[in-house]
């Protein structure tokens, strides 16, 4: 009898090991960061392409701030998904309500790992997913221009989840499963436009997070990248923004390169609901990128 005791208990030991062994938070150390200047400037470009101030601007009498109110990063909008109310974060470079005492460590690991300074899982909420892919040195650049901004005090409440998205904990499973620093479509390093466009696109752009369906556990379906997707935030539907979408089937690279720079279609109608605030990031950013952007929406597989 007592031998079994043992034997149980070595198994319950193992057990847990495992257990944490998969779900522990995976992160860099300080001596993986590259050697690098942080530039504000070129962190200003990645802020408006991965459109930061559309959640993270507190929002003003209810709606999501508009003008200059999209630099007051103090959070609190709410993101009412099937999950539960996901309550997004003050990142303001306040020193303690905001990001403003991070570390460049501690931001990379937030960015690219979904782990919080405290060590504690992020949820994927955060497209962290997609940030995964930027090159690291971006994600400083980032960072630099953050601490540029107005501090704004004031922290958000925590978020409101049902069982068992709650715990934490099999968030590391998750991020084994769906957590991936490669490119989505691959071949297209051998054409400087389209691999800028993938690198918007599939990195700070995080385009797939919303128009791309999700399986039973959350994750992105790969097979149907960019294909469309329920309203993450609601009622409808995200549209298909392969080329066999029928919103953009139509549409030269011209054509959509100049609707992200003015929110008008080919024929002239207007960009609506929350596209609103992507197409105004969008806007912001350069020629050369918008067009890239469309190189790459046009050179995607179609997936009906």
């Amino acid at each position: 009898m007592a031998g079994l005791i043992r034997v149980v208990a070595w198994l319950l030991f193992a057990g847990l090991v495992g257990v944490w062994w998969i779900t522990r938070p995976q992160t860099l150390d300080l001596a993986d960061l590259p050697e690098h200047q942080p530039d504000p400037a070129a962190g200003e470009r990645l802020f408006w392409a991965g459109g930061c101030a559309s959640c993270h601007a507190t929002p003003v009498d209810g709606k999501r701030a508009r003008g200059d109110d999209r630099l007051l990063l103090g959070g609190g909008l709410e993101l009412d998904t099937p999950y539960g109310v996901f309550k997004v974060p003050n990142i303001s470079p306040h020193p303690d309500d905001g990001i403003g005492g991070w570390t460049r460590l501690e931001f990379v690991n937030a960015m690219q790992h979904g782990v919080s300074p405290d060590g504690q899982h992020y949820y994927p909420s955060f497209p962290y997913t997609s940030y995964a892919r930027m090159p690291t040195t971006d994600v400083m650049d980032l960072q630099a221009y953050l601490a540029t901004l107005q501090p704004v005090a004031g922290s958000v409440a925590d978020h409101e989840l049902g069982f068992p998205w709650s715990i934490r904990l099999g968030l590391g499973a998750w991020k084994r499963l769906y957590l991936d620093s490669g490119p989505v479509v691959v071949g297209m390093d051998v054409d400087q436009k389209l691999a800028l466009g993938r690198a918007l696109v599939e990195g700070p752009g995080h385009c797939g997070e919303c128009h791309t369906p999700r399986d039973p556990f959350g994750g992105l379906i790969g097979s149907r990248w960019l294909a469309g997707a329920p309203n993450p935030e609601g009622k409808g539907k995200i549209p298909n923004i392969t080329p066999a979408g029928k919103n953009i089937s139509g549409w030269s690279e011209s054509d959509i390169a100049y609707y992200l720079e003015s929110g008008f279609t080919p024929d002239f109608d207007t960009v609506g609901g929350t596209m609103v605030a992507v197409q105004e990031n969008m806007a912001r950013l350069s020629s050369e990128d918008r067009a890239a952007i469309a190189a790459y929406l046009k050179a995607v597989p179609r997936v009906e």
